[in-house]
């Protein structure tokens, strides 16, 4: 039986796994089309979803992904395998920041732990080629980042706080030029400037 997408988006609604948006992947798998990206590295694997829509969009894309967690890592694997895409997704399951690589990427994709995104760019970007990007997911935070009203749990605080320095990181960054997109749970696309 042939796998299907809907399925991965199911399991992740029923296990509360953080995935996507719809309209938000659907915006990322767009661009990695019309701008013909090859290479790509995920920080933040979970369960394979977005690796797996990533390679679907043509058979040369080869991504790179790295997920902490392992009962997540395990599930990964067991869904890359159900869609035959071994040769082309290389999942490690270790924290992004022991991981050493040496290639160069067309994008990355970063959606992990939220409180790290600025330590993610700052080691991930210089594996970027000229005119890279970077695409950061859940940058309203359920609407959150927007918000000015008092915000009670004290972590989901501490998180709106980090995402609204690292919105800001972004827009000072001279070394990229950032777009904002209100899609899915807000995106920004940052492109390293030659």
């Amino acid at each position: 039986m042939v796998p299907s997408i809907e399925e991965l988006e199911v399991y992740a609604k029923e296990n509360h796994i953080p995935i996507m948006l719809k309209d938000g992947i659907n915006f990322m798998l767009t661009y990695i089309k019309e701008n013909q990206v090859k290479n790509i590295l995920e920080i933040g694997a979970a369960i394979g979803y977005s690796a797996i829509c990533m390679c679907l969009v043509d058979e040369n894309i080869h991504v790179t992904t790295v997920e902490r967690d392992e009962i997540r890592y395990q599930e990964a694997i067991k869904n890359i395998k159900k869609f035959h895409l071994e040769d082309r997704i290389t999942i490690y399951n270790q924290d992004a920041f022991a991981l050493d690589l040496f290639d160069t990427f067309d994008l990355l994709f970063i959606d992990a732990a939220k409180s790290q995104y600025i330590k993610f760019f700052e080691k991930f970007t210089p594996l970027l080629k000229v005119g890279g990007v970077v695409f950061s997911d859940n940058l309203n935070f359920h609407g959150l980042t927007h918000t000015t009203e008092t915000i009670e749990s004290r972590n989901v605080r501490g998180l709106v706080r980090k995402l609204n320095e690292y919105i800001l990181y972004l827009k000072q960054n001279v070394m990229f030029d950032t777009q904002f997109y209100d899609i899915g749970d807000g995106i920004s696309v940052s492109k390293k400037r030659g």
